[in-house]
Parts: structure tokens; sequence; C-alpha cells
């Protein structure tokens, strides 16, 4: 039905507009979360091998000392991101001008850090699937 202006009105009209806010509701929120991850990039294996072969890389592995010492990737710092000083260990041991490449098991800790580094203002690189995606691709580890 329309209205005098030559607009819709009516229950279909309200059914419409409430359709169109939600859908620029969903579309602000998905945005804010594409803006939080602005400095956070999720590679495959091959990839982030790739990404660190440069002598200047910033390599964190961010699973347990046990985890950590089972196998990891060469050159890798063990900071564990479910220990209290995580934060602090990073500001004190990384350099913020330099990309920093983190990887866990499985990839879900390691999103963890990278939130929190790309937070304090870090460039962040995650290898998507972890150690475990890794070491399925064939890709040496050091014990």
């Amino acid at each position: 039905m329309l209205n005098k202006a030559g607009g819709m009105s009516g229950p279909k009209c309200m059914y419409m507009k409430h359709i169109m806010m939600s859908m620029l509701a969903a579309l602000g929120f998905g945005v804010g979360a594409c803006a939080q991850h602005e400095h956070i990039m999720s590679v495959d294996a091959d990839q982030f091998e790739t990404s660190i072969s440069s002598d200047s890389v910033q390599l964190i592995d961010v699973r347990t000392a046990e985890e950590y010492g089972e196998g990891h990737i060469a050159y890798a710092v063990n900071m564990d991101i479910k220990k209290s000083d995580f934060k602090d260990q990073a500001l004190a041991k990384l350099n913020k001008k330099k990309t920093a490449y983190v990887y866990c098991r499985s990839g879900h800790r390691s999103m963890m850090a990278a939130k929190a580094l790309a937070k304090m203002g870090f460039q962040v690189v995650n290898l998507r699937g972890g150690i475990m995606e890794w070491v399925s691709d064939g890709k040496p580890i050091n014990k």
C-alpha cells in the first residue's frame, strides 16, 4: 500500500524496514570485526614457511613449555599465551617494528595471542592450523 508521499506503508512496510535495519546492524558488526583484526593475517603452512625464512623473523610458539619441548619450528621462542605474563614478555622481548609470527598446536591459542599482540600494536601472522598443519604438510620440527 502506498502512502501520500508515494512510499510504502502498513505491516509489509514495517516488516521490510525491520529486515533492512537488521541487515545494516549485521553489516556494522561485520565491519567492526574486520577492523579489529586488521593487523592479523592467517596463512597456511607453505606461506608461513616462506615468510619465516628470513633472518630477522620474530617466531613465537605460544604453547606450553612441555609442548614446545616435544617439538617446535626451528628458531621459535616459547611464550605461553596462557601465562599471566605473556603481554609483559611480548613487550620486553619483541620488536614492534618487525612482524610477529605465531603458532600453537591447532591455531586457536595462536589466534588468541595474535589478537593480544595486535592490540599492543604488533603486525602478526598466524599459522592457520598450527603445528599440526605444519607437520602434516611434511615441514621439519626441532626436538
